[in-house]
């Protein structure tokens, strides 16, 4: 399906071509097949929703981080029962999506079981997107939230210095047809990796978004990655990243992004650090009335939509997911010719 570009040309590939793509670059690099296989389906997924900050650009870091030795190449996740409804997987420093995939089937099994779980994974070193972290668990019927942090490049408002990570959260609620409602946001104005995109194209940041290394706002991306993120929403986006800290950190007995900075080595991957999940069964609250509680629900969303100009989270993903099945994804020429070199 690749097309026979010109030097500026994008390029074009099927699905299939990315994921082939992806964990051939990883293995080349020297990951172990389990792991290139793992960040292969996310980096694909990504890239089917059009989610270009969590697609084929972060090869680049997760290749770094194989080659730098930083992340384990070969330690395969395991999951431990810490209680009935609390499950363990520890990542043994190896990359996030793989101990994503062993834990969530036992989250979704406990969750049914007990009405509610929560999975904690340690120290791993993520760098995908949430909601697809939890779009199984919200596929399964289940309410589920997810937090993680960040690279530590955040300053709270009216400071000058970075304290927090970026620390996404993602929300998920069961929906019909295998379009549940899910977001998923970092609490920075901005995810750096969208930066670092706005870096490399050459173009600049909103107001708001950043600060430069002598505390002024920038526009200027090259500015924002030497200086801090700013938290969305000013004081408000800085109490949620705070609850992000808690809840992926200390709470579960891993890193602060703070801490995680003290152990980075700059090799421009990602960050280590913990990831907690939690799931909830609707029906735990009366099967009885569940399908009632589900109506109300889509109603609210089915009035929401018929305001002119609103679009509901992930709508537009899976717009994008339905057109890149059909007619695959498109990269730019430069990212495609950085990509190729990384094989070496």
């Amino acid at each position: 399906m690749s097309d026979q570009p010109t030097q500026a040309d994008p390029v074009r590939l099927s699905l299939e071509e990315v994921h082939a793509f992806c964990e051939g670059t990883l293995r080349a690099a020297g990951l172990s097949e389990p792991h290139a296989q793992a960040i292969a389906r996310s980096i694909t997924r990504a890239e089917a929703d059009e989610c270009r900050s969590h697609g084929l650009y972060r090869l680049i870091g997760y290749v770094a981080s194989v080659r730098s030795g930083k992340a384990a190449r070969e330690a395969l996740p395991e999951l431990v029962t810490a209680a009935p409804a609390v499950l363990r997987v520890e990542a043994r420093r190896g990359f996030a999506p793989l101990a994503v995939e062993t834990g969530v089937p036992a989250l979704i099994a406990a969750a049914r079981r007990t009405g509610i779980a929560a999975l904690a994974i340690h120290e791993c070193y993520h760098f995908s997107a949430l909601w697809a972290d939890i779009e199984p668990v919200v596929e399964a019927g289940l309410a589920a939230w997810c937090f993680t942090i960040g690279q530590c490049c955040v300053a709270p408002p009216g400071g000058t210095t970075a304290l927090l990570g970026t620390n996404p959260l993602a929300f998920g609620w069961p929906g019909p047809q295998r379009r549940p409602f899910i977001f998923d946001f970092a609490t920075s104005a901005a995810a750096r990796g969208e930066v670092e995109l706005k870096h490399r194209a050459g173009e600049a940041i909103p107001q708001g978004w950043a600060i430069g290394p002598d505390g002024a706002p920038t526009t200027d991306p090259a500015a924002a990655l030497a200086g801090a993120l700013l938290p969305f929403g000013g004081h408000k986006g800085f109490a949620l990243s705070l609850m992000v800290e808690l809840v992926a950190g200390p709470l579960i007995g891993d890193l602060t992004s703070r801490q995680a900075r003290a152990v980075e080595n700059g090799d421009g991957g990602p960050p280590l650090g913990g990831e907690l999940l939690i799931a909830l069964d609707p029906a735990v609250f009366g099967v009885e009335d569940l399908p009632a509680r589900l109506g109300v629900a889509r109603e609210i969303f089915s009035l929401a939509k018929a305001q002119p100009g609103v679009r509901l989270p992930a709508e537009r993903r899976y717009a994008a997911r339905a057109r890149t099945r059909e007619e695959g994804v498109t990269v730019p020429a430069a990212l495609y010719r950085e990509l190729l070199d990384l094989r070496g």
